[in-house]
């Protein structure tokens, strides 16, 4: 199984957040960070930015929820992942296997990895702006669709499929804020 170009650039930018912290460990908040500074055009970003949920927001939740760290800190080159972390990655990649459907990893089987982890401080923070398991559930559908199978589909009132108005308006939101 593979994972996505995003999904890996995802995977190197919330390391990279977690060092800008300066927490000694890469944390499901940090992947939650990465998803969004990777890339503004994947689903997973989009779908984020949608629902309210962006980078400022996100780091000051996780700032309130886990507090600053030691200024005097200096985070290892590469923070090793917390426990619930690597969890998050095992079910993205279980999810993806199970699912029997070709294609890579992407950052919205990240994302729906961090949620999938109750306890975590990336669960704690997506809940804090509205995110449950509806949003997971439509984020799922939203997901597996390429854009290629999207116009296999019927298309809605404008005669576009679905997954396309769908972008087309996460698209508007982003340009809005």
């Amino acid at each position: 199984m593979r994972w996505s170009a995003r999904a890996i650039k995802s995977f190197a930018m919330a390391e990279l957040e977690a060092r800008k912290l300066k927490y000694p460990n890469t944390g499901t908040e940090a992947l939650l960070m990465g998803i969004l500074v990777e890339d503004t055009t994947s689903i997973a970003a989009k779908f984020l930015r949608q629902n309210g949920i962006t980078l400022f927001k996100i780091r000051e939740e996780i700032v309130n929820l886990m507090g600053k760290s030691d200024m005097y800190f200096f985070s290892p080159e590469h923070p090793p992942l917390t426990e619930p972390a690597q969890r998050a990655l095992d079910w993205a990649v279980e999810t993806k296997l199970k699912s029997g459907e070709d294609g890579e990893i992407t950052t919205a089987h990240l994302l729906l990895g961090i949620w999938s982890q109750k306890e975590s401080a990336g669960h704690k923070i997506l809940a804090s702006f509205g995110f449950n398991d509806e949003k997971a559930t439509e984020l799922t559908k939203y997901s597996s669709y390429t854009l290629v199978d999207a116009a296999k589909y019927s298309g809605n009132e404008d005669g576009k499929p679905q997954l396309l108005s769908l972008l087309d308006n996460m698209e508007t939101v982003c340009i809005q804020i």
